[in-house]
């Protein structure tokens, strides 16, 4: 045969297949992760996704790739979108502090000690803040003080959501009259102390079932993958300091039509826990990472590093914060769970909220912003939440009113106004143990650094947050059972 006879041989190329050169074509850029697409392409054509919808995927992961981070298949890809499209460096986020900080208003400033105010004020000064608002429970912490509400712009700081992430409230309330706390005061008693757990690193032994232990996310970092086994363990769990779990008197005035509960007299169930050993870790791994990445800031601002949200280390933090929001509140739902079960009583009605966190939000004004709570409660139009008191003392549930000076934040409980160093020099036990007697309070285990006396008044608190909430509910403590080991975690 000869050349001018010889037809060229030409490869077929198959319509549906995704290459290389398709997706550059759709906004794709040479590098890593376009090899990684490809592969991804394979296999979500594989799994029955037509050419389309194949596409569509991915280009859901290049554009949010922090929410693909613990997906079996498209996990690789995530991570490496997510580098490629990390901005570590902007002006904002590494400008000089302000030389003044900023207005923000204070709640029961009389009750407000002059280094908390300090704390405050030099969060107020980040070149990310642009609001910030200080509860009437405030007291120092580390960087943003409990009790302080900071708003950032494109940023998270650690350390103002706090080391226990996520740390939150749980009330049940039982249609059962609180007069049987006496009537079967062993049994109520042995149902608190068989099925919980208190103290530092405090475990349950035995497999444990939650559907937050199936979530996916354990697997986004390798982290978050070392700590799944922790987070089986201490599951229904709480940790020491002024982690609670009681029982008493919840009191309601009128008909609540959005608790679905009439006014009376009825048993309840007050938790104070947090996501544990899970939250401590995450916290400690990217607050380091926060300070490193801001050598610059002295040390009275030191603990306030942040990390920018386009960043790898920022998304990968809000990942994880918002996984240990689902563990602790997981936490919670087993400890009420096991507790109902034990009494053989179902909830009437529930109500939750969490400190200790960061939610993307909106201010007054329109601006999109970053509004951490550290030891403060969501307060937003209709949210509902509890500020308890202290072992001896009420607790509230509230209605928020929805304040925007208060950033829709109200107080998470009394706050302290005495150190626990403090509190152990000068509050005895017999101290202690008069107060509660009066309040008719059975203490089953807790240190003398939570006594009643080492907390702020909670009705003054309370008194000073009336434009923040409303009152709909009091609970009594009855029966009170906390760690006796004055440690945090």
């Amino acid at each position: 045969m000869s050349k001018k006879n010889k037809t060229k041989a030409v490869a077929s190329v198959d319509p549906e297949v995704i290459s290389g050169k398709v997706l550059l074509e759709q906004g794709w850029q040479e590098g890593k992760a376009l090899g990684l697409a490809i592969g991804a392409a394979q296999v979500l054509q594989a799994g029955g996704l037509g050419r389309e919808a194949a596409l569509a995927r991915l280009e859901v992961v290049r554009q949010s790739p922090a929410d693909y981070l613990g997906d079996a298949d498209l996990g690789d890809l995530a991570r490496a979108c997510l580098k490629e499209a990390s901005v570590e460096v902007d002006p904002i986020y590494n400008a000089d502090l302000h030389a003044e900080p900023l207005p923000y208003r204070v709640w029961g400033s009389e009750g407000i000690d002059p280094a908390t105010l300090d704390q405050m004020n030099n969060s107020m000064r980040l070149p990310i803040t642009v609001a910030g608002a200080l509860m009437p429970d405030a007291h120092v912490g580390y960087g943003l003080p409990i009790g302080g509400v900071l708003a950032t712009v494109g940023a998270v700081i650690p350390y103002a959501v706090g080391v226990d992430i996520a740390c939150r409230m749980r009330l049940s309330v039982f249609e059962i009259s609180p007069i049987v706390l006496g009537q079967q005061k062993d049994r109520f008693e042995k149902a608190l102390i068989n099925n919980t757990r208190f103290g530092p690193g405090v475990e349950w032994t035995g497999p444990q079932e939650d559907e937050v232990l199936d979530d996916p996310n354990w697997e986004a970092t390798r982290l978050l993958h070392n700590l799944r086994d922790k987070s089986v363990r201490q599951l229904g769990t709480s940790g020491s300091g002024n982690h609670f779990v009681d029982l008493g008197e919840f009191s309601l005035e009128r008909d609540d039509e959005q608790l679905g509960l009439s006014a009376g007299n009825y048993l309840a169930l007050l938790t104070h826990s947090g996501s544990r050993g899970v939250g401590y870790k995450i916290a400690d791994t990217y607050s380091k990472i926060a300070r490193d990445i801001h050598p610059e800031l002295d040390k009275a601002t030191a603990y306030l590093g942040w990390l920018n949200m386009n960043s790898e280390a920022g998304q990968e933090y809000w990942l994880s914060m918002e996984l240990a929001g689902r563990y602790a509140a997981a936490n919670h739902r087993v400890i009420h769970q096991r507790i109902a079960k034990a009494l053989g009583l179902k909830a009437a009605a529930v109500v939750e909220n969490h400190h200790n966190f960061a939610w993307r939000e909106r201010l007054a004004d329109g601006r999109e912003v970053i509004v951490h709570r550290k030891g403060a409660t969501p307060a937003a139009p209709g949210v509902m939440g509890v500020i308890p008191g202290s072992m001896g003392d009420p607790g509230y549930v509230v209605r928020g009113r929805g304040s925007a000076d208060g950033l829709n934040s109200a107080a998470h409980g009394a706050g302290r106004h005495m150190s626990r160093n403090k509190a152990l020099e000068t509050i005895t036990k017999t101290m202690r143990d008069a107060y509660l007697r009066e309040k008719g309070v059975t203490l089953l285990g807790g240190g003398l650094d939570e006594s009643p006396q080492a907390y702020k008044r909670i009705n003054d608190v309370i008194a000073a947050q009336i434009d923040l909430v409303d009152i709909v509910g009091r609970f009594k403590p009855r029966v009170v059972l906390m760690s006796d080991d004055p440690r945090d975690i």
